[in-house]
């Protein structure tokens, strides 16, 4: 598998609508174990797969005013490259910014979002 650098990364959202600044961004995409075993299973646990799920978060130093998405369900694109198949989209809600202020250092935000619906995977 070749290695990929992340300096071409990017959130957009609303059909392409870039957040400007984001420096890097992590989504969690999971899926729930449900345990299913009995006495039969003599002491060795079984699963099946439950429902799936995804959220994560971004986050990025200030660069204008930050877009008001929190609270709000939108398309978005993930992306890790400019390349295509190199981008993670689905629905998400925006569930919170917080921004981070200090006198020695540069304004930044981080932004959570929650997914919902299905995740389309990126495929390279």
């Amino acid at each position: 598998m070749a290695k990929l650098a992340g300096k071409a990364g990017a959130v957009s959202y609303d059909t392409g609508t870039e957040i400007l600044g984001i420096k890097s961004w992590t989504l969690d995409y999971v899926s729930d174990a449900l345990e299913t075993t009995d006495f039969v299973a003599a002491g060795v646990r079984s699963y099946i797969v439950g429902c799936s799920s995804w959220s994560g978060s971004f986050e990025g130093y200030k660069d204008g005013a930050p877009p008001a998405i929190t609270g709000s369900i939108y398309n978005a694109s993930f992306l890790e490259a400019d390349t295509a198949g190199y981008c993670w989209t689905g629905s998400v809600l925006f569930t919170g910014i917080h921004p981070s202020v200090s006198f020695d250092g540069v304004v930044s935000y981080t932004w959570d979002f929650q997914g919902t619906g299905a995740l389309t995977i990126a495929s390279v």
